[in-house]
């Protein structure tokens, strides 16, 4: 057999899920922790001790959220369905919602006390109405996280107070957002809500971003002596949408400059592009005795991908498979991949399938196709 391989489209990118920070981009933060993501490509454009474990403050409180989201979801739960106010849930304290102990509040109540207030006592109320015990909850939290691809948390209580077993990942809590994004889409706009008013008492939403004209929707604040300040944001733009996470800053305003600072490198120093959709053909391989001369060979899954702007035109894109291919040959089998190159990124390798079924010739067609090839070759 012969390896083939061509290169496609040169102007272009292929990427999925890769990383771009590697120590060859000029970026620093002062955040302990971050993580910075293209929702449109799953590329990384930024990390920083994105897998070290931090406590997450009340970033935890976007897995209560996701709790509550999913029950709804399931049909389990509506809006005006109401949770009682245990002892334990009044007594909370940090940042409240200010719900009265033995009152009843609405579901859609609490959901704003959490993502909008803050509130611990919310989040307790959520936990206890959910699993009976916020133990409980804790437990069936953990279990979730897992489900999702949080392979490195650990949830020990609803609001992210200070537990020495309570941690996460900055990178965990990107997925978290990217599912809260994806898998909630009707729920999602109550993290852009700016304020809330409870028991005659108006809050403001902590995201300081909210506030500022450079398109975040979302999500949520954290604070503890032991975390440092952090934000979990998520901002969309022209078609794109970042998710960004940061732990461990000193300050409100540190907090706030360095969010912003780092949402608008993102957009402005990359751009997402387009590049190939599910089934179109990406080559045309010689199919080896079949009924056709050819066999397709497509993507099953759309491409495109985050690059920086100014390296655009270096991009390569190849495709390698072992030819002629063999028939008869069924639509959907991997023949071939495809690798992209470019400067300041890892090589991605996607594979190729055949994108038609492709049957064999009968016996004298295999016959003739062999003296043919025997006499002239088989690229004539």
């Amino acid at each position: 057999m012969v390896r083939f391989v061509r290169g496609v489209i040169a102007a272009l990118l292929v990427v999925v899920q890769v990383s771009l920070a590697h120590g060859e981009i000029a970026m620093e933060t002062i955040a302990k922790h971050a993580i910075l993501i293209d929702l449109k490509t799953h590329t990384v454009l930024f990390e920083k001790a994105a897998d070290e474990l931090t406590p997450p403050a009340s970033m935890s409180k976007l897995m209560t959220a996701y709790m509550l989201f999913d029950r709804i979801k399931q049909g389990r739960l509506s809006m005006d369905d109401t949770f009682t106010v245990s002892e334990k849930a009044w007594r909370m304290g940090g940042s409240k919602m200010f719900v009265e102990v033995n009152s009843s509040v609405r579901v859609e109540d609490l959901i704003r006390g959490i993502v909008i207030q803050s509130g611990n006592d919310a989040c307790v109320v959520v936990a206890e109405g959910l699993f009976g015990t916020e133990e409980a909850f804790a437990a069936a939290a953990t279990r979730k996280a897992r489900e999702l691809g949080m392979t490195n948390t650990t949830i020990r209580n609803a609001s992210g107070w200070p537990n020495p077993e309570h941690l996460t990942t900055a990178r965990d809590l990107a997925k978290l957002a990217q599912h809260l994004i994806e898998d909630f889409p009707e729920f999602y706009h109550f993290y852009a809500e700016q304020e809330f008013t409870y028991n005659d008492i108006k809050q403001g939403n902590r995201n300081p971003l909210l506030y500022k004209d450079m398109g975040v929707d979302g999500l949520k604040t954290g604070h503890t002596e032991e975390s440092g300040y952090g934000l979990t944001a998520s901002a969309a733009r022209d078609g794109r949408r970042l998710i960004l996470v940061v732990n461990g800053l000193k300050s409100v305003n540190e907090r706030s400059r360095e969010t912003e600072r780092l949402l608008q490198w993102g957009f402005r120093e990359f751009g997402a592009y387009d590049l190939l959709k599910a089934g179109e053909t990406v080559e045309a391989a010689p199919a080896w005795l079949g009924a056709s001369p050819t066999v397709p060979l497509v993507l099953e899954k759309d491409l495109a991908v985050s690059v920086r702007r100014h390296l655009r035109d270096e991009v390569k894109v190849s495709v390698a498979y072992s030819g002629p291919i063999t028939t008869p040959i069924a639509k959907g089998t991997p023949v071939g991949t495809l690798t992209v190159t470019a400067p300041e990124m890892t090589p991605v390798e996607r594979p190729l399938v055949a994108g038609t079924d492709v049957d064999r010739l009968g016996m004298f067609g295999r016959l003739f196709a062999a003296i043919r090839y025997l006499v002239v070759g088989l690229d004539s």
